[in-house]
C-alpha cells in the first residue's frame, strides 16, 4: 500500500471496492490476526510466573535454572524485536510473522512435554524468538495496513488487547495450573497460538521496495549488548551494583552498543537507521514509551508484594485492588483513539498521560503499612488511565513519521525499547528498594527478604518504616523522572500535528 493511498472509516483502502468487498474482510482479518497476537505474547510473559512452584516441584529445577523459564523468554523477545521488525523491511513483514507464530507454537508445545528444566529453558527462549517474531511483524503489518483515523483505532484496540494480555495473564495461568497442572498452561497457549498460525494465511504481505544487504555485525552487536545490560541489572539485586559479575557485564554491554552504534553509521544498510533517533516527532514518540514503563511497571509488579508483606492485605485482596491500575488500559485506549479522531491534539493527550503517570507516582507515597484500598485507589486509578492513554497514542502516531520501507524496523525499535525497559525498571526497582534498606536492616540479604514480602518477627513493625521509606524515596524518584520527561516528549512531538496534516 502506497503512502498516499487513503483509507474509509473501516480502514479499508478507498480502492478495495464496496463494502462487501473483499477488501473489507481482509482489513477485518488483518486486524483480528495481529490483536490474537497481542493477546497471547503478553499472556504468556506475564502468566508463567505463576506456574513456577510446580514446575520446580515437577522438574527439580531451582535457582537460575528456574528463573529462566521466564527470563530466556522476556530476554529473548526484547532483544530481536529490532532485528525482526528490520528482517520484515527486508523478506517480508507477513513472512516473519508467521514465522513467528509458527515458531512459538512449536516451542511452546515443547515446553509442554519437557521432560528437564534446561529442556524448558531452551523452549522458553525459543517461544522468546517466536514472540518478537509475532510482535514486531504484528506492528509492521498493521503500520503498512492502516493510515490515519484507521490506523489510530487499530492501535488503540492493540493497547486494549496488549492490557488484557498482561492483566488477566497471571490469572488465566493460575487457573489452568490450578486446575490442571503447568503443562496443561504451555499446551493451552500452544493450542490459541495454532489459531494465530491459521490467520497468517489471510493476511497481505508487504516489505521494502529495495531489499539491501543484511546487516549480521549490526544484529549481533546489538543484541549482545542488550543481553549484557539486562542480564547485569538483573544480577543487581542479588549481588549488589559493585559486584564485578554485575560490573563486568553492563561494561560489556555498554561497550558493545557502542560498537553497535559506530557499525551502524558506517553501513549503508543499517538494522536501525540511526536517523530514527535524530530529535525528531518519532524519538519524542519512543520516549514516550520508556516513561510509561518507567512510570507503571515498578508499582504494578512490587506494590502487592508490599501490601501483603507490610500492610494487611490478601493476595486476594492485593489483586483486586490492583484492578484500579489494570482496567483503565481496558477501557481507556479506544476512547484516546476517538479524540485523536476526532482532532484533539495527540501531542496533548500524551502529555497529560505522562503527567498522570507522575502524578500518581508521587500521590502513592500516601502508602503506609496501614494503608488501605481507599487511600490507594485513587494513585492507582491515575497511573492506568495515565497508562491506557499512552498505549493508545504510542505506536500509532510513532508511525506517522517513518518511511514506508522502515515501518518494521520502527515498530521492532518501539517493541524493543518497551520490552527492554520494562524489564530493566523491574531490576533497576527492586534492587533500589533493596539498597535503600541494607544499612537499617541488617545487610543486603535481609533487606532482599524485605523486599520479597518477609518481614515476620519481633521486629515487623521496624522493617515495614523501613520498606516504606524506601517505597517513598523510590516513588518521589519516579515520579520526578516521569515529570521531566514529560517536558522533553511534549517538545519533540511538537512537530507531530503538522506533519500529520502535511501528509493528509
Amino acid at each position: 500500500m502506497s503512502a498516499s493511498q487513503k483509507l474509509d472509516r473501516a480502514g479499508v483502502p478507498s480502492g478495495a471496492g464496496s463494502p462487501d468487498s473483499g477488501g473489507r474482510v481482509r482489513a477485518a482479518l488483518t486486524l483480528a490476526s495481529v490483536l490474537l497476537g497481542y493477546l497471547i505474547v503478553p499472556m504468556a510473559m506475564s502468566g508463567t510466573s505463576v506456574a513456577l512452584p510446580r514446575i520446580a516441584a515437577d522438574l527439580g529445577g531451582s535457582g537460575g535454572a528456574l528463573q529462566w523459564v521466564v527470563t530466556g523468554y522476556f530476554l529473548a523477545a526484547s532483544c530481536l524485536m529490532l532485528v525482526a521488525g528490520s528482517l520484515g523491511d527486508l523478506f517480508g513483514r507477513r513472512r516473519i510473522f508467521a514465522v513467528g507464530a509458527v515458531l512459538y507454537v512449536a516451542s511452546t508445545a515443547a515446553a509442554a512435554f519437557a521432560p528437564h528444566i534446561l529442556v524448558l529453558d531452551a523452549a522458553r527462549t525459543l517461544s522468546g524468538v517466536g514472540a518478537a517474531g509475532v510482535m514486531a511483524g504484528g506492528g509492521a503489518i498493521l503500520g503498512s495496513s492502516f493510515e490515519g483515523p484507521a490506523r489510530t483505532r487499530a492501535f488503540a484496540m492493540v493497547g486494549t488487547t496488549v492490557g488484557v494480555g498482561l492483566a488477566f495473564g497471571p490469572t488465566f495461568a493460575g487457573w489452568l495450573v490450578s486446575a490442571l497442572g503447568w503443562r496443561a498452561m504451555f499446551g493451552a497457549f500452544a493450542g490459541v497460538g495454532l489459531l494465530l498460525v491459521f490467520g497468517t494465511l489471510f493476511l497481505k504481505e508487504s516489505a521494502a521496495e529495495h531489499r539491501p544487504r543484511f546487516d549480521l555485525p549490526g544484529t549481533i552487536a546489538f543484541v549482545l549488548g542488550i543481553i549484557g545490560l539486562m542480564y547485569g541489572t538483573n544480577q543487581v539485586a542479588s549481588a549488589g551494583w559493585t559486584s564485578p559479575r554485575v560490573l563486568g557485564f553492563l561494561g560489556a554491554g555498554a561497550l558493545m552498543l557502542v560498537v553497535f552504534v559506530a557499525l551502524e553509521r558506517r553501513t549503508e544498510h543499517p538494522v536501525l537507521d540511526l536517523a530514527l533517533l535524530r530529535g525528531g516527532p518519532f524519538t519524542g514518540w519512543l520516549l514516550a514509551a520508556l516513561t510509561t514503563a518507567v512510570g507503571t511497571v515498578g508499582v504494578l509488579v512490587y506494590l502487592p508484594t508490599y501490601l501483603q508483606g507490610a500492610g494487611d492485605f490478601s493476595a486476594g485482596d492485593a489483586g483486586t485492588l490492583m484492578l484500579a491500575m489494570t482496567l483503565p488500559v481496558l477501557a481507556v485506549p479506544p476512547l484516546a483513539g476517538k479524540l485523536v479522531n476526532q482532532g484533539v491534539s495527540a501531542r496533548l493527550l500524551i502529555t497529560l498521560a505522562i503527567a498522570l503517570i507522575a502524578a500518581g507516582n508521587a500521590w502513592m507515597t500516601v502508602l503506609a503499612p496501614g494503608s488501605g484500598a481507599v487511600q490507594l485507589i485513587g494513585p492507582l486509578l491515575l497511573i492506568g488511565v495515565g497508562n491506557g492513554l499512552a498505549a493508545a497514542l504510542i505506536d500509532a502516531q510513532a508511525m506517522e513519521h517513518v518511511a514506508p520501507d522502515r515501518i518494521g524496523m520502527a515498530s521492532g525499535l518501539l517493541n524493543t525499547a518497551r520490552g527492554g525497559a520494562n524489564a530493566l525498571v523491574l531490576a533497576v526497582f527492586g534492587a533500589a528498594l533493596i539498597s535503600l534498606m541494607q544499612s537499617e536492616v541488617g545487610g543486603r540479604e535481609q533487606a532482599g527478604r524485605v523486599a520479597a514480602g518477609d518481614l515476620g518477627g519481633e521486629s515487623h513493625a521496624f522493617l515495614a518504616e523501613q520498606y516504606t521509606d524506601a517505597w517513598h524515596l523510590v516513588l518521589w524518584t519516579v515520579a520526578c523522572l516521569c515529570a521531566l520527561s514529560g517536558l522533553v516528549v511534549n517538545r519533540l512531538v511538537a512537530g507531530t500535528a503538522a506533519a500529520v496534516t502535511e501528509k493528509g
